[in-house]
């Protein structure tokens, strides 16, 4: 298999992780080799997201997923640096509540997904229905089963109604993951984000990565793939993602509105 920075998978394609290494770079050996690359990139993302307000035709929705410490806060801070905070919203799906679970699984998702002209972040996802259910045996299996092409129907509505949706799983190796737990214990700084659910749901590692394979293979789809993104050098991850977006937008070709009046007429008093 060639690898590639945004590993694209064709739809209904058998997926094996172990196929992908994590710790992948391409042709960057160190961080500084990104850093005007990335800052270019940065200036293309803010004048794309000026547009997509500006015109108001589509929207942008961004799902990011993958296992603990995958680094899903540091792409949002990280690769929105400098993105105006009025046209993008940061979701974060944590357990249901009691309200969110007495209705189909999908409510939550759809009531956050972006408005025209406006870019929704999903820090997790309603993809936490095939993969958390499906591991701890939350619903029986013949639900989740059926939630794939729920999934699948959701997603191209979205797209069909001028929402871009991009799909990153956020790769990081089971001994990366490890360190980066313990550099949280060890840093008092970072221990209001240590939870005793992080080190519980890592005992089930073999079982996750089974569940996103599945998830990768039956809801990488023509109108929303899903990109694996190498994800143990965050600096990495970062540049490649934000390619991602920056060629997505492009391909909206978007313009400028026309006024709604001749501003050639208008003058300004004294």
């Amino acid at each position: 298999m060639e690898l590639k920075a945004k590993n694209i998978i064709t739809p209904g394609e058998l997926v094996s992780l172990d196929d992908y290494p994590p710790g992948y770079t391409g042709v960057y050996e160190k961080k500084g080799q990104t850093k005007k690359r990335l800052k270019k990139l940065h200036k293309q993302l803010r004048e794309l997201q000026r547009l997509l307000y500006a015109e108001s035709k589509h929207a942008l929705l961004i799902i990011l997923q993958g296992m603990d410490t995958c680094g899903k806060d540091g792409t949002i801070r990280d690769v929105m640096k400098g993105v105006n905070v009025q046209g993008c919203d940061v979701v974060s799906f944590k357990v249901p509540t009691a309200d969110e679970l007495s209705r189909d699984f999908l409510w939550r998702a759809h009531k956050a997904v972006p408005s025209k002209g406006k870019i929704s972040i999903f820090n997790r996802s309603h993809y936490g229905d095939v993969l958390v259910v499906r591991v701890h045996n939350l619903v029986p299996e013949h639900v989740w089963t059926q939630r794939y092409q729920q999934i699948n129907d959701f997603e191209r509505m979205l797209v069909e109604n001028g929402t871009v949706v991009l799909k990153f799983y956020l790769h990081i190796s089971k001994d990366e993951q490890k360190e980066r737990l313990e550099s949280r214990i060890n840093d008092p700084t970072k221990h209001w984000k240590v939870q005793a659910s992080d080190i519980r749901e890592r005992g089930y590692w073999a079982d996750y990565m089974r569940a996103y394979e599945v998830m990768l293979q039956k809801c990488s789809t023509d109108w929303a793939p899903w990109h694996i993104i190498p994800a143990n050098k965050k600096w990495y991850r970062n540049l490649v993602i934000t390619e991602c977006i920056v060629e997505a937008l492009k391909k909206l070709d978007m313009q400028y509105p026309e006024p709604a009046i001749d501003v050639t007429e208008l003058t300004i008093a004294d």
